[in-house]
């Protein structure tokens, strides 16, 4: 069973029953993760990183 990368809580997640774009939630400390792979288990923490149509800014550019 996965455990929260925040505080190492166990995950309640059915290894057969989840698919990706479900979401996980801590029950310890709220932490939400989109499972983004099943084999093997895959989960990014929701929230992370950047939206799919953001562009990170180099130090040098100013955002308009």
């Amino acid at each position: 069973m996965p455990s929260c990368p925040e505080c190492e809580n166990s995950l309640d997640v059915e290894m057969d029953e989840v698919e990706e774009g479900d979401i996980v939630v801590c029950d310890e400390c709220g932490a939400e993760y989109e499972v983004v792979g099943v084999e093997p288990l895959e989960m990014v923490r929701v929230g992370d990183g950047l939206d799919d149509d953001e562009v990170p800014l180099d130090e040098d550019e100013e955002e308009e």
